[in-house]
């Protein structure tokens, strides 16, 4: 059998911070904090640093990880190589799944802050358009993923502090973050530390880039360490900065959490800003997504956890575009049909369960293993208070993925 070429190791440290950052500053700033606030008030804050700590762990496990397995595919690849197949496919599956969904939800939300009062029909085709242009685009290859990355993450950061400082130099109020930090409870703290972990989630995009890092084993710590303090860094002064501006219950029923903060401050012609921000963080997301998810179709495909004409390699552009075109596909299909914007919930769901079986994979390296045990432990906690609708459906899509497989698998012996 011909061997397919690998991908080609193009990005430095700066370029995985940028795609890592990329992920993880995407509508989820934008969006997140409302949920967050109906779940726990207040305190969000508290759950804000519960879930970045458990990122932390997390991070630190799939850093340990990567730099022993240096290759495409990020948990896949570790559940396999330590756990076992299963494991890995179980990783893989929940990462595949649920990425497809944060895809077409991204899409979507592109296209509600381009065109806002658009019709729906006007609103899915440029979904679809955004998608078939981020396909194409990291088609001609991970350099110019990283060079429309920073483009993208620069626009939406001008963004955020149009956002706080608008707030800051406008009408605010302290009593608004001091006087109501238990208007939640317990149970909603860490409901709102899960729903907020779905906006650190970005940085195992790093991980399963791999393959095209140069240095890995010392390049994928450093960005994931870097890139994982700035996000936790600005989001907790963009939570402040909303919660100063228009306090828990307002900010719990806003639809659109920082454009009500803007105009409660007394600054609504930053609303447009807000909605281009969104707009544009949304398509760094969706950029990110699409490149990760076609490195782990990759993996998945060499391994024949899924067909193996999606571990085909462009032999000028080195990158999975079989994966990336079906991706690419099935996303345009999506936004075409379904309205996939309510997936928060089920997208933590699916990545709580990936990152669980890193930290399981990293406990068996016998390194950190107090950090890997606290990742994992804390997984499993945030899984356990997410909304049941949520965790209903993740545990339908992981049983149907292992039936397939097992079907599969029987089939071939």
């Amino acid at each position: 059998m011909t061997r397919q070429p690998e991908l080609a190791r193009r990005l430095d440290t700066s370029d995985a911070v940028v795609i890592g950052l990329g992920s993880m500053i995407g509508a989820g700033v934008f969006a997140a904090f409302g949920p967050a606030a109906r779940a726990a008030g207040a305190g969000l804050l508290i759950g804000l640093g519960l879930a970045a700590v458990i990122a932390y762990c997390n991070a630190t496990s799939s850093a340990q990880l990567a730099a022993v397995y240096p290759t495409s595919g990020g948990t896949y690849i570790y559940g396999r190589e330590r756990l076992g197949p299963w494991w890995g496919f179980i990783a893989g599956w929940g990462f595949v799944i649920g990425k497809t969904a944060s895809c077409a939800a991204m899409a979507l939300t592109v296209a509600a802050y381009t065109a806002p009062g658009a019709p729906v029909w006007v609103q899915r085709a440029i979904a679809v358009a955004a998608v078939a242009m981020l396909t194409a685009l990291n088609y001609r290859g991970v350099t110019k993923t990283a060079m429309l990355a920073r483009i993208l993450l620069g626009c939406t950061l001008i963004a955020l502090t149009a956002v706080v400082v608008g707030i800051v130099a406008g009408k605010h109020d302290a009593a608004q973050l001091s006087g109501a930090w238990w208007t939640g409870s317990v149970y909603g703290v860490l409901q709102s530390a899960g729903l907020m972990f779905f906006a650190f989630a970005g940085y195992a995009r790093i991980a399963t880039m791999g393959e095209e890092v140069r240095d890995p084993a010392r390049t994928i710590p450093r960005a994931i360490t870097i890139a994982l303090a700035i996000a936790v860094v600005l989001y907790a002064v963009v939570g402040v900065s909303a919660l100063l501006a228009v306090g828990p219950h307002r900010l719990a029923r806003a639809a659109a959490p920082l454009a009500e903060a803007v105009r409660a401050a007394g600054h609504p012609a930053l609303v447009p800003v807000i909605s281009a921000g969104a707009a544009l963080a949304s398509m760094g997301a969706l950029l990110a997504l699409i490149a990760g998810l076609g490195r782990t179709m990759l993996a998945m495909a060499r391994h024949r956890d899924l067909p193996g004409w999606l571990a085909a390699v462009h032999p000028e552009h080195r990158v999975p575009h079989h994966a990336e075109i079906a991706i690419g596909v099935v996303v345009c299909a999506l936004v075409s049909l379904v309205d996939l914007r309510g997936v928060i919930g089920f997208s933590s769901f699916g990545v709580l369960i990936y990152y669980a079986i890193a930290n399981a994979a990293a406990v068996t390296l016998r390194r950190r293993r107090v950090v890997n045990f606290c990742g994992l432990a804390g997984c499993l906690a945030l899984v356990a208070t997410l909304p049941w609708e949520s965790a209903a459906a993740g545990l339908a899509v992981f049983a149907v993925g292992v039936a397939g497989r097992a079907v599969l698998r029987a089939a071939r012996r």
